[in-house]
């Protein structure tokens, strides 16, 4: 996409997505809903935790003259911890911060599980051994729907929100794999690990 006004940048910013692990190949795209994205140069891996495998997914965001730009990669709904270790340790995608789902105290009773998880979230954090930013989920739910009684179906309409429905199919910000959209290959806790980086993007001071 360009800019028929070089002087005048776009007043939205673009994203860019593939769903292609290793192979990334740019396909440009505008965000509908843009007007707390406080850009900079940054990289930020976001991860939603869990007990034994976690959703993966990288924003790029990239200050440009003639406008912002942002690429949307999942790299996997259900990566095993281990694994995920491995991609911080390595740094393989070369992010600078990390963006993780922190778990909160409500005043109910939580399991092993809730316990098992703070662990690997500890474990991600040392692997990283750079900048890191606990998300809570009441943080998510306030900043994409301002509304602490928003469910997943309402996390997820107010993610599509932000992109333009540019793909095929019933959902055409996601789209088809014969006409992609910005956000093709997202599925299940993806989703979850965008939300995170999406409110640390639209939240963060700079």
């Amino acid at each position: 996409m360009t800019n028929s006004n070089p002087s005048k940048p776009p007043s939205k910013p673009v994203v860019e997505t593939s769903p292609d692990l290793g192979i990334i190949t740019p396909v440009y795209h505008k965000i509908v809903f843009n007007s707390r994205l406080r850009g900079c140069n940054e990289k930020v891996l976001c991860i939603d935790p869990g007990t034994e495998k976690s959703g993966v997914v990288i924003i790029d965001y990239k200050r440009e003259e003639n406008g912002d730009r942002m690429a949307v990669i999942p790299l996997g709904s259900e990566v095993d911890n281990d694994e995920v270790l491995y991609i911080l340790h390595d740094n393989t995608y070369g992010c600078n911060t990390l963006a993780v789902e922190m778990v909160g105290c409500y005043g109910m009773a939580v399991g092993a599980s809730t316990f098992e998880t703070c662990v690997w979230i500890g474990r991600f954090i040392e692997r990283f051994k750079r900048e890191h930013k606990f998300i809570y989920r009441k943080d998510v739910k306030l900043n994409l729907c301002n509304s602490m009684r928003a469910k997943d179906a309402n996390i997820r309409q107010a993610l599509l929100d932000r992109f333009e429905p540019t793909g095929g199919g019933k959902t055409p910000q996601i789209g088809t794999k014969k006409q992609p959209g910005p956000l093709f290959g997202m599925s299940s806790h993806q989703w979850s690990a965008l939300a995170v980086g999406i409110t640390y993007m639209e939240s963060r001071e700079v």
